[in-house]
């Protein structure tokens, strides 16, 4: 049986990574590491993943979860780290603020 560490090894992100994309696609953790790898390949999949972070990095400020957002802004700057293209500017071809599993 596949573990949620090995979905985590081979998908690419880290656990806060995959956790926020969970937290932003209200999907189970397992569901946010399938869609992680699968972004981490598509034309503008880094800049998706970016913008979930930036979303829930905001969310956790307005929210008052200073403690969440700091968390959040280390996955972003690991992200951005790991994968420098990640910084390209967010295509106008992408919804400001639409979650990546509503329809678009």
């Amino acid at each position: 049986m596949i573990s949620f560490e090995d979905c985590v090894a081979f998908c690419g992100l880290t656990e806060t990574e995959i956790a926020a994309i969970a937290e932003h696609e209200h999907v189970p953790e397992v569901a946010a590491a399938i869609l992680g790898q699968y972004l981490l390949h598509q034309k503008h999949g880094l800049e998706r993943i970016r913008h979930m972070l930036v979303d829930d990095i905001r969310a956790a400020v307005r929210g008052g979860d200073i403690k969440h957002a700091a968390g959040l802004t280390s996955a972003l700057r690991h992200l951005i780290a790991t994968y420098p293209e990640a910084r390209a500017p967010l295509s106008p071809a992408l919804p400001a603020a639409a979650s990546f599993t509503e329809k678009q």
